[in-house]
């Protein structure tokens, strides 16, 4: 493991022990293309719930399926770099599915949380949080943020 990144099997080990320890485990992920306040806002009111943030990013090829041609911006590498470097997170990792249902299943987190811009019932993986005891919360989106908006307005410039 490389500091705070490290592969899925790595991140399931600390997050279980850790655990085994009474420490509640907080899990969110994302593309986080362009680091911008809004995901500064996500993570840091994401920390406040728990011990211990972990971060699941899309690989990039996982971001282009999503996001389409042109996506991402900036490479999985660097943005597991930028969000390992933000205090508030303890771990990332990353994942190559379009969604993080197996990530979430390996690590059991206590709390699963989104941004505003979700629908509870459309959350990935709640059921399996909830039915392991923890629970799902949503943070209030923060507007006027966000990659797409970002990249629009550049665009125009």
């Amino acid at each position: 493991m490389r500091g705070k990144i490290g592969e899925l099997h790595e991140i399931s080990t600390i997050v279980a022990n850790a655990k085994g320890d009474g420490k509640k485990v907080v899990f969110t992920n994302g593309c986080f293309d362009i680091l911008h306040r809004g995901h500064l806002h996500l993570l840091r009111e994401a920390k406040k719930l728990g011990n211990i943030l972990v971060v699941a990013l899309n690989s990039d090829n996982s971001v282009g399926k999503i996001k389409g041609t042109g996506r991402p911006i900036v490479p999985e590498s660097e943005r597991a770099e930028l969000i390992a470097a933000l205090e508030m997170v303890d771990y990332v990792t990353l994942f190559d599915e379009s969604d993080p249902y197996n990530v979430i299943r390996e690590l059991k987190p206590d709390v699963l949380v989104k941004g505003g811009d979700w629908g509870k019932n459309n959350i990935v993986g709640a059921e399996i949080v909830e039915q392991n005891g923890g629970r799902v919360a949503v943070i209030p989106y923060l507007k006027g943020y966000s990659t797409t908006q970002i990249i629009e307005r550049m665009c125009r410039k």
